[in-house]
């Protein structure tokens, strides 16, 4: 499977990274400061208040930027645990130090340099440009949950969420997970006109790139399922924000539950 014709897009650049969550981090300190009251549940996490969502994204700044300072090492770096404010305007300019700390970390580490991750097994690098990628997609798609609460959500940009699909695949579906089923191929196509395969199979799974113009589940080899939507629509499919059902798919709808539910 390894012969198939692949075409290799860029990803965005480090100063793209940084400079797309940035724009995040005002989109989703906007949506907080719009909340009637920070103890409202968040939808598209239930289990949680904004409150709890933004203590979340200032305790994963915290923690990815120590590591991210740390550089190469075998364990994640110890990390504080803050506190929140007790009043609520401060909290804006709580979350909104912690992602400047993250964004001076990386610029001074730069994109290349070694540092741990969870994902060594993925196709993902283990460096600070990975980590950015990856805090990157966790901070759109909480934004879109704190947008969604206060009754405006705004869809992530094609820029954001065509690398949001190839960093979910390479980073969280490609090598990190055992696979007990049968092997499968699966076929992700963005509207936007880029596509995706996953071969899924115990200790193999990898993801590429299709060919562009490729736009059925036909290839060199036939996929066993393959999803149609926005870039936007798979990357909240994959963070279970929206179910199968609100994409077009062609085969076995089973594989996509066992893979992303």
């Amino acid at each position: 499977m390894w012969c198939y014709n692949v075409s290799v897009e860029e990803n965005l650049a480090f100063a793209d990274l940084l400079r797309l969550m940035d724009e995040r981090s005002t989109a989703f300190q906007a949506a907080v400061a719009a909340a009637p009251s920070l103890d409202v549940q968040v939808p598209t996490c239930p289990e949680w208040t904004l409150l709890d969502l933004v203590q979340h994204l200032v305790q994963t700044r915290n923690k990815w930027t120590a590591i991210v300072a740390a550089g190469p090492a075998d364990d994640p770096a110890t990390f504080s645990v803050p506190t929140a404010p007790r009043e609520r305007e401060a909290v804006p300019a709580w979350f909104a130090a912690s992602v400047q700390e993250q964004l001076d970390a990386l610029r001074e580490a730069g994109p290349d340099r070694g540092c741990w991750t969870w994902w060594g097994d993925s196709q993902s690098p283990q460096t600070s440009g990975a980590v950015a990628r990856d805090q990157l997609q966790q901070l759109a798609v909480h934004t879109y949950d704190a947008q969604v609460t206060v009754g405006a959500p705004q869809p992530l940009s094609s820029e954001l969420a065509l690398d949001g699909v190839d960093e979910f695949l390479t980073t969280r579906c490609a090598g990190t997970e055992p696979w007990p089923h049968a092997p499968v191929v699966v076929d992700y196509h963005a509207a936007e006109g880029r596509s995706w395969r996953l071969w899924v199979s115990d200790g193999r799974t990898r993801t590429a790139q299709l060919p562009d113009g490729a736009t059925t589940g036909e290839g060199p080899e036939k996929a066993d399922v393959a999803v149609w939507g926005t870039a936007h629509e798979l990357v909240m499919f994959f963070y279970g924000r929206i179910l199968v059902e609100s994409l077009r798919t062609e085969g076995d709808q089973g594989i996509l539950v066992h893979l992303h539910v």
